[in-house]
């Protein structure tokens, strides 16, 4: 089988003057710094010169082609419905081929991102991608995140029956494909324990709104689900209903669970939703309050929200209706003077033999200041 290479090892090829082999198969991310080398007029195939040799004497021929339009990387995995594969060797074929291989190297960087961002401990998290009407890739149960190798992914159906793959998969699968079963957008799905989001759910704390523009257009409306215990199927249905119009759900006592069209837009809203919940707690410590656009602007960002293709349930409601969780959030306490009252103090009253000690003391200081001139 053809090497697959990351982007990582690609540029480790170049710095040590060597060529990428020309039957070597790239992640996306490998794929995109190839064309973008190429694009500059440098190339890096198995014919490409190495460091150090002679550049060609030729001069390339001016080309009078339309150069292709920008455009921004597409991961999204497509199938054809009804294409599920059903026999064990078609299972086995499909799920060795290039494209999944390629998907299950995109799952072990995204579980590296974010065990390097202190997302995942231990053994915590786990990751998902749909790739037919009823199959998914999901990471393996006990593992820790930043370490895995395409080697661990499993292969299982949306009722969580493993189908292929050499170690267990995890057991809170069924809790994304309780999302996946109800919004058909949902292509990807990742669960972290990110420190600042989980705060807020532990602290049963609604995220305010009308703060940050990008938080309203790539995250949108976080939800927070009940607590339930995790990979049971009360879970799967808390967290699924809310899944149909929410793609960041703060899981109360346990975590975060995000969605998006491929395994890096969930990423990125896992991102998202951390630091804006940092933003915000820090934000709420400083005393001063909250300062909120108002509900105008708010909805001109659910219009692009919605442009994007991605779902809002705001959008339906009225002006008045937004922003109205901000009233719910509570910022940490301030410590601040206390103002001077403009009634006199009452009198203290003084203990007798308190007040002798200390007259006594006060007069042995002065006699041993006037021995010492």
């Amino acid at each position: 089988m053809p090497k697959i290479l990351t982007a990582r090892e690609v540029e480790a090829l170049l710095r040590a003057g060597e060529a990428v082999p020309a039957d070597a198969r790239l992640t996306p991310s490998a794929r995109d710094l190839v064309e973008d080398r190429r694009r500059n007029g440098r190339t890096f195939t198995a014919n490409a010169p190495r460091a150090g040799s002679a550049a060609p004497a030729t001069k390339p021929a001016a080309s009078s082609a339309t150069p292709p339009a920008p455009s921004t990387p597409d991961y999204e995995f497509r199938w054809a419905p009804g294409s599920d594969p059903k026999t064990p060797s078609d299972i086995q074929r499909f799920f060795t081929s290039p494209a999944i291989e390629e998907l299950k190297v995109r799952i072990c960087d995204i579980g590296r991102r974010l065990w390097e961002r202190e997302y995942t401990d231990g053994n915590g998290g786990n990751i998902t991608i749909r790739v037919g009407d009823n199959l998914a890739l999901c990471t393996p149960t006990l593992i820790c995140k930043g370490f895995m190798k395409p080697a661990d992914i499993c292969l299982v159906d949306l009722d969580g029956n493993q189908l292929a793959g050499t170690r267990k998969r995890t057991s809170e699968a069924m809790t994304h494909f309780g999302i996946m079963k109800r919004q058909p957008a949902a292509k990807s799905c990742v669960h972290a324990h990110p420190p600042h989001a989980t705060a807020f759910a532990i602290a049963n704390a609604e995220i305010p709104t009308c703060l940050i523009p990008e938080a309203e257009v790539f995250l949108g409306k976080i939800a927070l689900a009940k607590y339930q215990t995790p990979g049971t199927p009360e879970n799967a249905d808390e967290v699924g209903q809310l899944g149909i119009d929410h793609q960041a759900i703060l899981m109360q006592n346990h975590g975060v669970i995000v969605w998006g069209k491929d395994v890096e837009d969930a990423y990125w809203k896992m991102e998202n939703i951390d630091s804006y919940c940092k933003t915000v707690a820090i934000a709420g410590g400083l005393g001063s309050g909250l300062h909120r656009f108002g509900t105008d602007k708010l909805k001109d960002l659910i219009g692009l929200r919605k442009a994007l293709g991605m779902p809002d349930p705001r959008a339906e409601l009225e002006e008045c209706e937004l922003c109205s969780d901000n009233s719910e959030f509570r910022p940490g306490a301030v410590c601040q003077a206390t103002p001077p009252s403009s009634a006199a103090p009452a009198t203290a009253e003084v203990d007798p033999q308190v007040e002798t000690l200390v007259q006594s003391l006060t007069n042995e200081i002065l006699r041993q200041l006037a021995t010492a001139k």
